[in-house]
C-alpha cells in the first residue's frame, strides 16, 4: 500500500507518527519508544525522562534488596518478640523503653507504645546493650539539634541498596545516623532493609533509612551509592 493511501486510511495514527518523529528531531537522544511515551503521557520530554529514571531506580533497589538474605535480621527480631525482651527504640528526638510484640513490613508493634512506623526508628537494641553504649556515644551537634528527615521514596535516601555493605562484613565501621548518633561497631549482618552491628547477644539494629554517612574500616574504600 502506498504511503499516501495508508495515511488517508489511518489519519490519526499517521498524525501520531508525525508528532513522534518531530519530537525525535527536536531531541536526538530520544528513542522511538520514549517518544511515543512522551506523546501518550502528555508530559514534556524532561518530565517523562525524569519519571522513567525514577522508575528504573526503584526497580534497581527492589532487585538489590531481593538479592540479600534477610534471615538473620528476621531471626533477631523474632527472638526479641518471642523472648519479650525489653528494648530501647531510638527515634529522631527521643527514645522509648518497650517490648516488641510484632513486626510488619512497614511497622513495629510495641507493648505500651502500640504501632510504630519503621521510618521513625533510628536504631533498636536490647535495653542493657543500649545503656552500656550510651555514655560513650559520639554525636553530631547539628543533627542532634535538627535531625534529618527521611524521604519516603527509597531512591531519594542516601543508602537504599544493601549490597554496598556486604564487602564490609566483620569490619568495625562508622555510621552517622540522622539524629546525630555516631556508632563505631563491627558490622555483623546485612539485611534487605537494615544493618546489624555489634556482637552476638549485643546486636544493634540500624535501618538503612536512618543512615546518613557510612565509613568502612581503614583498609576499605568508602561506600558510595551516588
Amino acid at each position: 500500500m502506498k504511503a499516501r493511501i495508508w495515511r488517508k486510511l489511518h489519519a490519526e495514527e499517521a498524525k501520531r507518527f508525525d508528532q513522534v518523529y518531530e519530537l525525535m528531531g527536536q531531541t536526538p537522544s530520544l528513542s522511538l519508544g520514549d517518544a511515543f511515551g512522551v506523546l501518550q503521557s502528555g508530559m514534556t520530554v524532561a518530565e517523562f525522562m525524569a519519571r522513567k529514571e525514577r522508575t528504573q531506580r526503584k526497580a534497581a533497589i527492589k532487585q538489590a534488596r531481593g538479592e540479600v538474605d534477610n534471615a538473620v535480621v528476621a531471626e533477631l527480631l523474632g527472638g526479641l518478640i518471642a523472648g519479650k525482651v525489653e528494648v530501647s527504640v531510638v527515634l529522631a528526638e527521643r527514645s522509648l523503653l518497650d517490648t516488641l510484640v510484632a513486626e510488619e513490613p512497614i511497622a513495629f508493634t510495641l507493648e505500651r507504645t502500640g504501632r510504630l512506623e519503621k521510618l521513625q526508628v533510628v536504631l533498636l537494641a536490647r535495653r542493657a546493650e543500649w545503656e552500656r553504649l550510651l555514655p560513650g556515644l559520639e554525636r553530631d551537634a547539628k543533627l542532634t539539634q535538627k535531625p534529618s528527615t527521611v524521604a519516603r521514596q527509597p531512591d531519594k535516601r542516601p543508602y537504599s541498596d544493601p549490597r554496598a555493605f556486604l564487602d564490609h562484613l566483620g569490619e568495625t565501621v562508622k555510621l552517622v545516623l540522622r539524629n546525630g548518633i555516631t556508632l563505631q561497631l563491627p558490622l555483623m549482618h546485612v539485611g534487605r532493609f537494615d544493618l546489624l552491628l555489634g556482637e552476638p547477644g549485643h546486636e544493634v539494629f540500624v535501618p538503612l533509612h536512618a543512615l546518613l554517612r557510612f565509613e568502612p574500616g581503614p583498609a576499605s574504600a568508602p561506600v558510595d551509592e551516588a
